[in-house]
Parts: C-alpha cells; structure tokens; sequence
C-alpha cells in the first residue's frame, strides 16, 4: 500500500459524504453486537439501549469537547448486577437494578471530581490492579453458571456460535475480526430459525416504528411504591462493581491516545471522559437502557480504518438512534434463543476474568508480598463463594433496623477489596508508573 494511503484521516469531511456515511455505519455494526446482546441476556429493552447508547455517546462528546473518538454501548461489567437483583429478568425488578447502576454512575461523577481536585496518583492508590485485577476476574466467573445453563437449553445451536466466534477471533481478516460476536450470534441464530428452534410470533406481531421506551420499565415508575430495601440493596450490591468499569475507562482513553496518538488523559483530560461516561450511564439507567462504557470494538476500527475524526463515530451515534425506533427490529433481538446467547457469552464472560488476568500480569502485581495475596485471596473467594455458596441467596442477607439488604458477592469482595489495601501496610502503587493502563481497555465489550 502506497505510503500516501497510510497516512492517518483526522478530517472525513475531505473523504466525501457518502465515505463518511458508510464509515458511521461500519462504527455503528462495530459496536451493534455486544450493545444489543446486553438488554438480549438482561431482559432490558433493546430499544432504550440503543437509543441510550446514541444520546450517551453525544453528550460524551459535548463534554469532551468534541476532540475524542469513542462510541458508548453497553457495558457487560454490570452483567453481574442486573442477575443479582433480576435473576430471570423479571420486569418488576429491572427498574430496580437501574436505579443501582444509576447510582453507580454517581460514582464517576464523584472520581471525577476527585481527579480534577487532586490528579490521577492520589486517587488511583485506592484502585490499584491488586484490587482491580481480581475484581474483574471474579465478575466473569460469577456469571459463567449462566451461560451454562443457557447452552444446555439446545448444545448444538450454542457450539455454532462459540465456533464461529472463535474461528472469526482468529482467523478473520478486516472486519470479520472485528466483529466476531455478531457474525457468531447471526451464525447461530440462523441455523437456530432453519431447525425451527425460534418462534417468529412477536416479530410479526411487532409495529415497524414505535417509542423505544416504556414509562414502566423506567426507574421513576417505581417510585410510585418503592421497595426501599430493594433499592438499598440495588445500591450498596451494584455501586462497588463501577469501580472495575472505571479502571476498564481508563484502559480505554489509553487506548484511544495511543490508536489516535494524541494524549486524551490530558486533553481534554480523565475528570471530562469520566463525567461524560458517568452521565451517559446514569441517563441511559433512569429510562431503564443498561450502563454505558468506552468501547473496544471502535477502537479497534479506528486502528483499521485509520480514519480519527469524531465525526464518523457522531454519525454511527446517530444511526443507533434512528434504529431505536423500530420494535420490530427489537423484537428480532428477543426472540433469539437462549442458546445462541448462551453459546457467544460462555466466551464473553471467559474473556471478562482473562482480562482481569491480563490486568494483574501487565501491572507485574509481585505475589510474593503476603499483602497482595491475601488481597486477591479474600476477593476471588468472598465473590464466588457467596454467589454459589449461600444456598440460593448468591448475597449476604442483613437487617439494618426495618430494612433487610442483600450484599452480592462482588460487592463484598470489593468492598473488602479497597478496605485491605488501604490498611495493610506495602501500598506502594503509583498510577502511570507501576501500571499498564492498556490492561483493561478490553472490558468494554467483554
């Protein structure tokens, strides 16, 4: 290839309107599938996510002052949350589960703020990778016991999936490697609907344009008559999980600077990103849409395309808001069989605990301190012995006067986590300097 045709493109208006819309559109399919397979395992509206998914990508950019390149699409660190407190999907309980990532994203708000009063080391001693790294191993092992029960509805449609994801993953060239999830979920999904193993009914049925969100399925519908232990529980289960995805942010801005070379964590600076992702979070929670986050996949697209203007990834922004509003397009996600779910998040949720190994690798965490060990210790069993351990209750259950709450095994483990490293003497972590913050910018889409 001609050195000419290498050079990177910061300006897509110079490439023509038809170029640029066909790169929005390569962004959009980039991110669509791990985006829609979210509200597709968690029983939240596919509508909302991609709507959510849109508006929260352009107020990251408002916010960022237009300068960096990153779609938002839904964040399968919460996969975690959304099971604990609506472990069926049950519609009653999802508006609740919102409410606790909404409160979550107050978190980033909060480290936002702390990150521009008192920069990066400061506040990064408390979230070393000793903590992280496990954190996030523990999240993907917590909700492997599902995948596998999905699979187990129908082996042979979920090893389609896995197969493919995996040859793609491997062996693709261009996009099939980028976008190895869709291809494994359309792969499987289709042979799915040639055995007769779908039923159409609700596509059928489904009107060609509607409003992507119900005021039911929203977290201030259940203010009418709240469980307030139920959303005391929501919050203090899902808020320390935010801590994982605010490492997985970070990760990610070192990813994009990198990919763009231009230093994002400086200009327009961490507490900006952060605060965009956490409103766009907390938005897309209230209107019942899951977490947003920084996504890989787009990332990966920028390295291929080597097209750097945000423009493009406005537009791909603007393409999941029209499609949005469409619920025959929604009911084509829900009703894919749980199989094909099952077969593509068996590999999902693996990567989630690869890359919180990754995370404690690239970060040369020295195990030979008895601190780092305990540390790691008390949070990988804390997380899964309490999700498989606790005979059916996967939490800690507690009074604390009239209100009963439910502590998830994430929760407490990160809780305890934060509180060990803190105390125990040897913290001598300092962020930029002992970390590879490229460590985690996969967590996005896993």
């Amino acid at each position: 290839m001609k050195e000419t045709e290498m050079k990177p493109v910061l300006d897509a208006r110079t490439l023509g309107t038809p170029k640029m819309l066909v790169l929005g559109l390569q962004h959009m399919f980039a991110m669509f599938g791990a985006t829609v397979l979210v509200p597709a395992i968690t029983g939240l509206s596919v509508s909302a996510t991609l709507l959510f998914a849109g508006l929260g990508t352009l107020l990251f950019h408002l916010l960022t002052k237009r300068k960096v390149p990153a779609f938002l699409g839904s964040s399968f660190a919460f996969l975690a949350a959304y099971t604990t407190i609506a472990p069926g999907g049950e519609a009653e309980l999802l508006p609740y589960a919102c409410f606790g990532v909404a409160c979550a994203g107050l978190l980033y708000l909060v480290i936002s703020a702390l990150f521009k009063a008192f920069g990066a080391n400061k506040v990064m001693r408390f979230f070393p990778p000793i903590v992280t790294g496990p954190i996030i191993i523990a999240i993907g092992l917590c909700l492997s016991g599902w995948a596998l029960s999905c699979c187990a509805q129908n082996w042979g449609i979920a090893l389609v999936a896995i197969v493919v994801v995996i040859v793609c993953n491997i062996w693709g060239k261009g996009m099939v490697k980028i976008i190895p999830i869709l291809l494994g979920i359309i792969a499987s999904y289709g042979v799915a609907a040639v055995t007769n193993n779908v039923d159409f009914t609700a596509v059928r049925e489904a009107a060609w344009f509607g409003l992507p969100f119900q005021w039911s399925n929203t977290v201030f519908a259940i203010f009418q008559s709240p469980d307030v232990s139920l959303l005391i529980t929501a919050a203090i289960t899902i808020v320390p999980i935010s801590i994982a995805t605010i490492m997985e942010h970070i990760g990610d801005m070192s990813a994009i600077s990198s990919t763009v070379g231009d230093n994002f964590i400086e200009d327009p600076g961490l507490h900006r990103s952060l605060l965009g992702d956490g409103l766009a979070t907390i938005a897309a929670s209230l209107f019942g849409a899951p977490a947003n986050t920084t996504y890989g996949e787009n990332t990966g697209v920028l390295n291929l395309t080597r097209v750097y203007d945000p423009r493009v990834i406005r537009l791909a922004a603007v393409f999941a808001i029209i499609l949005s509003f469409s619920p025959k397009f929604a009911a084509v996600i829900e009703v894919m069989p749980q199989a094909t779910l099952g077969g593509v998040s068996l590999i999902l949720y693996g990567m989630i605990s690869a890359v919180g190994v990754r995370n404690v690798v690239e970060n040369q965490v020295d195990f030979t301190k008895s601190r780092n060990v305990i540390i790691a210790a008390l949070i990988l069993v804390l997380a899964v012995g309490i999700k498989y351990g606790t005979g059916g209750d996967e939490a800690i259950v507690f009074a604390l006067g009239s209100v009963t709450i439910k502590l998830s095994g994430i929760a407490t483990a990160a809780l305890v986590g934060i509180v060990l490293n803190a105390a125990l003497p040897g913290n001598d972590y300092q962020f930029g300097k002992t970390a590879n913050s490229d460590a985690s910018a996969d967590l996005g889409r896993y």
